[in-house]
């Protein structure tokens, strides 16, 4: 399975910023990446009413659609399933890719980084989770990490090639 990195961050930290512009980076030194948009809010993935939803509906465990110019698998989640093995089965997708970027869920043991701006106002989540292993920032602050400037992507790139060889996905 291919490494997993989250990219962690408040609100308007400009987590969704960094990861376009690391893909498109990392895709021109020649790296295949794919990417998991993390949520805590529940949404309907699939359209209501339409033949897949009501596949589901029915019972189907899972649901695929193949489409002319995009394919979907929708599978429900088990609320006694652990979060880990959820992220298991979905990189199964992602075996083509050399490098996953997932977008928040800081409650991982995953490898995560932090993107972080002193004008949101509010101390990075780095001071206070041990698990965050650099800060990406432009902005002067003490944190207990290495901090990665976000103006230097090659750096902030360079640095995520590096630790994701430790990775245990």
């Amino acid at each position: 399975m291919p490494p997993r990195i989250h990219i962690i961050g408040r609100k308007n930290s400009g987590k969704t910023t960094l990861i376009t512009e690391l893909i498109v980076h990392l895709n021109q030194l020649g790296y295949s990446v794919g990417t998991i948009k993390h949520t805590h809010h529940h949404h309907e993935l699939d359209t209501p009413n339409k033949d897949s939803y009501r596949h589901r509906a029915a019972g189907a465990e899972v649901v695929g659609i193949l489409a002319s110019e995009m394919n979907a698998v929708f599978w429900p989640a088990q609320p006694s399933e652990e979060k880990e093995a959820r992220y298991r089965q979905m990189l199964n997708m992602y075996a083509a890719c050399d490098y996953v970027l997932v977008e928040g869920d800081s409650q991982t043991n995953a490898l995560k980084i932090e993107v972080w701006r002193a004008s949101e106002g509010e101390a990075p989540l780095a001071t206070a989770d041990a698990t965050v292993r650099a800060l990406v920032t432009n902005d002067p602050v003490s944190v207990p990490v290495p901090i990665l400037p976000r103006g230097d992507l090659s750096a902030v790139a360079q640095w995520l090639l590096d630790a994701a060889k430790d990775c245990p996905n």
